[in-house]
């Protein structure tokens, strides 16, 4: 029986990023902080404070609108749901329209929960960025605008 080569030809290979790959090097550094700056005192994941996050800034949401916007499968963000219940921290409100259907909403210990993750988070930035050159610490500022825009968008 012949073998056939399993690695891509040339033509169709996927360049190799470059030192001066401009969203290579945001991608990296993001990863990197987004690590740096993840773990909170009360052992909520990442997962659970991002979906926990949105539906304290959206407010009443459907578990399918959630697992879109925080672009993640629908069975996965069921678990992520459940977790959160279980911790006291999202509650069901039945959907009025559809009794098979249900919107999440965020408790008052909810809130305070993704509260105290932001500001764990923020303060954890804040040392990050302490060290930087004033010239540094203004481009960072600079581009605030611009990130938020870009992590709210469909990709």
């Amino acid at each position: 029986m012949a073998r056939t080569d399993q690695t891509a030809s040339p033509s169709t290979a996927l360049p190799e990023p470059t030192e001066n790959d401009f969203a290579t090097r945001l991608a990296v550094a993001i990863g990197r902080i987004n690590r740096r700056i993840r773990p909170t005192r009360d052992g909520i994941s990442h997962g659970l404070v991002s979906a926990l996050g949105s539906v304290v800034r959206v407010g009443e949401i459907r578990p399918g609108d959630l697992a879109r916007l925080e672009a993640v499968a629908a069975p996965t963000m069921t678990r992520l749901v459940a977790d959160l219940e279980a911790r006291g921290l999202v509650t069901r409100k039945p959907d009025p329209t559809d009794g098979r259907s249900f919107f999440v909403v965020a408790t008052d210990a909810g809130i305070d929960a993704i509260r105290r993750a932001r500001f764990e988070r923020a303060e954890r930035v804040a040392a990050l960025l302490d060290g930087l050159p004033p010239e540094q610490l203004a481009a960072v500022k600079a581009a605030i605008d611009g990130l938020e825009t870009v992590s709210q968008s469909a990709v």
